[in-house]
């Protein structure tokens, strides 16, 4: 099993530079970045257990400039966005900055996606909160149309255009892993219909991992897929927690790092560190 991280990059957070040369030279196979476009000022929508939103989540950076500027530092890090709320961006956008940010990394971005749970942030882009995961699909949809065709065209219910020319194209070929966030009663669907790989949030699988991963391998085995890799979020930092999910069968653990200077991450990164010998034995 692999084990990254997750971060919030910000302006009062290690820099994502030195982050991410600090990632590569302990090991660490990847390094996803959070994101969220802005923060509505109305709290109609709670954060998770009713807590005060934190801070990081109204100064997140834009992921793609981020992951961009961590490709020109690092040669074998894995760079993955965690999540790209995909609802709040134009797709035929969205497929260019994708595939740039491949290119510049010559290979190495994860593209981890979602729909979001901020319901006056997604009306702020104009969409219905209820119809989120629909246009989700459909724009992944239509970007992997983009991506694997000189001449794509795409004609679904949120998402239609006649054919187009949009390079550069993803080095990774047909596009770069698209890691479906989500545990909720569809998420199998959309992961076998859209995915290459299934990305929970650790908190929402707990005690369940054997039981979901095999019933995600069934899963696929009906629909004539290869079985899918599955990348945890937010894991557990406790040895016995990633013995479980590497014993499951999960094939990355992506554990939160703090968010704070030098001072704040990089003690965190030695004492995950220790955790790499753990999960390769």
């Amino acid at each position: 099993m692999d084990l990254g991280v997750v971060a919030f990059v910000t302006q009062y957070s290690l820099p994502v530079v030195e982050l991410a040369r600090e990632l590569e030279a302990r090991g660490f196979e990847s390094l996803f970045v959070t994101e969220h476009t802005h923060i509505p000022t109305s709290r109609e929508t709670p954060y998770a257990g009713g807590k005060e939103l934190p801070e990081e989540y109204r100064q997140t950076y834009d992921p793609f400039a981020a992951l961009a500027a961590a490709a020109a530092v690092t040669e074998r890090l894995r760079l993955g966005t965690g999540i790209c709320l995909v609802p709040e961006h134009d797709p035929i956008v969205l497929a260019k900055q994708v595939a740039t940010v491949d290119r510049l990394s010559d290979g190495r971005f994860l593209f981890g996606v979602g729909a979001g749970w901020n319901a006056e942030e997604m009306r702020n882009h104009g969409v219905d909160p209820a119809t989120r995961w629909a246009v989700t699909n459909d724009r992944i949809a239509a970007m992997q149309a983009i991506w694997s065709n000189d001449e794509a065209e795409y004609h679904g219910r949120h998402v239609d255009f006649d054919p187009i020319w949009s390079w550069p194209k993803p080095v990774q070929h047909p596009w770069p892993p698209v890691l479906v966030g989500g545990a909720g009663e569809r998420a199998f669907d959309r992961v076998i219909a859209i995915g290459d790989g299934w990305m929970p949030l650790y908190g929402t699988i707990r005690g369940r991992v054997p039981e979901l991963v095999s019933t995600l391998g069934e899963r696929c085995d009906a629909a004539g897929r290869p079985r899918l890799p599955v990348t945890v979020y937010w894991a557990s930092a406790r040895p016995e927690a990633l013995d479980e999910l590497s014993g499951a069968g999960v094939s990355r653990a992506l554990l939160r790092l703090p968010t704070g200077g030098r001072d704040v991450v990089l003690p965190a990164l030695d004492s995950y560190a220790d955790l790499l010998s753990h999960v390769r034995s």
